[in-house]
Formats: structure tokens, sequence, C-alpha cells
């Protein structure tokens, strides 16, 4: 670069010889050149904008988990008041079929109260609890455990009959367990007892099956719960009446009754 500026200094000088009074100097020309020769500093890296940076020193903040709600209580202070909560219920797909909601009946200040699964074809034609054959053999049940039906409080755990008496699958269950937990807590009764798998398997949240439940003392909110066979299982296995009844014994002695022999 000063070989250059040098070139330009002489061609210039020699020109100022030919032609007098030109105003240009080398000097000048020079100090001109000096400043475009002079090194150019590296361009420092643009810096990021403020707000950016401030993001980059912020901690990488994890989506918190959020429980799931927990179920809404029912809001019904009395049976009667839960019954009619309970009217034109569409809730799930039972309504399309039935024909009466089964709410349940019997004392509601019962000590002894049964759950069964859900209605079946006679309890949908009357809208009653246990009204066919396997009721017929609860009232059994129930009279040989020295108890009359009016005394105890019957219920299921699906107020709608499923299609051909099939068992409820668990979108309906979840539909309707809210009512039968609510019938509970205005109950209080003082022992349960849990007819079928259905049936104990969603009041007392259990995977395990009946036979290795019944006969075998469980709790649900702090009240006694004696798991044993559905009255339409014992219709059709009369072996097992003999272990049924062993399971109600038990909860005979709860009440200080016990079978006169």
């Amino acid at each position: 670069m000063a070989e250059f500026f040098d070139q330009i200094c002489r061609i210039l000088s020699e020109t100022a010889a030919k032609y007098p009074g030109d105003p240009s100097d080398s000097e000048t020309i020079r100090e001109f050149f000096s400043d475009l020769a002079a090194p150019v500093p590296e361009a420092a890296p643009a810096s990021a904008p403020a707000v950016a940076e401030e993001k980059r020193s912020l901690p990488v903040q994890k989506p918190e988990t959020v429980p799931a709600p927990a179920p809404a209580p029912v809001p019904a202070a009395t049976l009667v008041q839960l019954q009619e909560l309970l009217k034109d219920c569409q809730r799930c797909e039972l309504c399309r079929r039935r024909r009466n909601i089964v709410f349940g009946e019997g004392d509601p200040d019962a000590r002894l109260m049964f759950i069964g699964e859900a209605p079946g074809y006679d309890e949908d034609i009357q809208g009653r609890p246990f009204v066919g054959r396997a009721g017929e053999l609860l009232n059994k049940m129930i009279t040989a455990m020295q108890f009359t039906r009016e005394e105890v409080y019957i219920a299921n755990v699906i107020k709608c009959r499923p299609d051909d008496n099939r068992t409820p699958n668990p979108v309906e269950i979840d539909c309707c367990i809210p009512f039968l937990r609510r019938q509970i807590e205005l109950i209080r009764p003082e022992v349960i007892v849990v007819l079928g798998a259905v049936a104990a398997k969603a009041l007392l949240n259990t995977e395990s099956g009946i036979s290795r439940l019944r006969g075998r003392w469980c709790s649900y909110e702090n009240i006694p719960v004696m798991p044993t066979f559905h009255p339409a299982y014992l219709l059709r296995n009369e072996s097992s009446k003999k272990d049924a009844w062993q399971d109600l014994q038990q909860v005979m002695a709860r009440f200080g009754k016990y079978h006169r022999r």
C-alpha cells in the first residue's frame, strides 16, 4: 500500500511541475489516503438484544403436574333430593333403553345396607331393586339374618339396566357411583354387605375377585364391609350357598344376632 501512495505522490509531483499552480500536493494526498490505509478493527459480534439475553439467563421451567380434580360431591341433603337429581338422568348410554331408574329402597336410617350390581329385567320394569328371582333369594337371606326387608336398605352400583343384563362397563360405573356413595353417606349404615364382584370392586376399589374377597371383612369410609356372592350367582351355583351363609353369619354377629338351630 505504501508503494502505491509513493507512486501517486510521484505522479502528482510530476504533474505539478508540468502544470504550475495546481493546489494538490503530495503531503495532502498522503494524509488523505493514510486514513484509508489504517487497519480496520474487526467488528465486534453484534450483541443479542437485551430481551433475548434475559431469556437465556432464565432457568428452564418444567410444566407443573396438575393433579386430577377430585370428583365433585353430589349436592343432596336427603335421599329424596338425591333421587330427584337422578330424575331423567342422561349421564351415560344406559338412559336410552331403560324403562325406570332403580334408585334403591328401604329404611333411610338402616343399620344394614346391601349393595348389588345393577337392575335386571324385573327391576327395570318395576323401578325397584331385587324384585326378580335373585330378589326373592335375597329376601330369604335377609330373613335368615333376622332382619326384615323394611329394616335394611338395598341399592345397586348402577341405577339403570345394562342391555341384556351385561356387566356394566367402567364409564357407566364412573357415572353412577357418586350417587351410591352419597346414598351411603346419607344412610350411614353400621355394616354394608356387597353382593358380587362388580359391587365389591366398585366400592372397595380393588381388582380382586369375589372368591378371594368373600368372607373377609373390608372397609369403606370406616364402615365394615362384608363381600359375598350375588344371589343371582347362588341361583346358578347351589353349592356356594353354604359359603354365603357363613359370610352372613359374620354380619349377624356384629349385631349380636346368632343362628338359631
